[in-house]
């Protein structure tokens, strides 16, 4: 994996990230409205409607193709900050249902099955 939880990321994972903040702009919208406002009167300057219509069809879909690229990693990365936060959060609780309720049968049993449920086993063993 390119970065772990602890904040040691590439420098493709921070540039994603300040894209995705840049794109996530009003301005960023306004400047793509922009666009589209200064390709329509191309109409005119232009000599076949095919050629004008392949220049804001090639555009849009290399913005397109780039942006899904980058915001792709960036929402894979909040997942797994996410993700990481749910594990310590069950896993606190399960070391806490362990102090106070091993004599209880009931919460021996939840926090199995609370430990199973999220793979804290699986996350211990693989830090």
């Amino acid at each position: 994996m390119p970065s772990d939880v602890d904040g040691d990321i590439s420098m493709f994972d921070r540039f994603a990230t300040t894209a995705a903040g840049f794109v996530s702009k009003a301005w960023f919208f306004m400047l793509c409205v922009l666009l589209v406002l200064l390709w329509a009167p191309s109409y005119f300057l232009l000599p076949d409607v095919d050629t004008w219509q392949l220049i804001i069809n090639t555009a849009t879909t290399i913005v397109t193709f780039l942006l899904v690229a980058l915001l792709q990693n960036t929402q894979r990365r909040a997942d797994d900050a996410v993700q990481h936060k749910l594990n310590a959060i069950a896993d606190g609780l399960s070391d806490l249902m362990g102090h106070i309720g091993m004599e209880s049968a009931d919460l021996r049993r939840d926090r199995d099955e609370l430990r199973a449920a999220v793979g804290l086993e699986d996350h211990e063993s693989a830090k």
